[in-house]
């Protein structure tokens, strides 16, 4: 198995989450979430962006404004609807019950090779 396609598909799993809770912050434009996710080591491309808000959109999760811009054409920002503030905070809690339960099964892992490495080899 490719490591780096395993990686991908992590960061895929909770790209739409780290998406939203951007937006939930206030109205944003789509290149600042790009420059924030690349920031965060999330690596996502235009390509990958645009049709995931789309598909948020059209789920009644997001919606959008155009503010006129002085420096070119006016800019789309997106902001959660009522229904993508729900979405979120039900997200949320799956995500700290599922952080948690990875985080349980890691230590457990841990913990048994530190114990592991103490055992003398005969």
């Amino acid at each position: 198995m490719n490591i780096e396609n395993a990686q991908v598909q992590m960061r895929k799993g909770i790209l739409e989450f780290c998406i939203m809770h951007i937006i939930s912050r206030g109205e944003v434009y789509a290149s600042d979430m790009l420059d924030e996710l690349t920031s965060a080591k999330i690596m996502v491309v235009e390509g990958t962006l645009y049709p995931l808000l789309t598909r948020l959109k059209n789920s009644g999760l997001l919606d959008y404004k155009w503010v006129e811009s002085s420096s070119g054409p006016p800019r789309k920002y997106y902001i959660l609807t009522d229904m993508g503030k729900q979405f979120l905070e039900e997200m949320q809690k799956t995500w700290i019950e599922l952080s948690d339960s990875v985080h349980t099964i890691v230590l457990k892992t841990q913990d048994l090779g530190a114990k592991n490495e103490q055992q003398p080899t005969n």
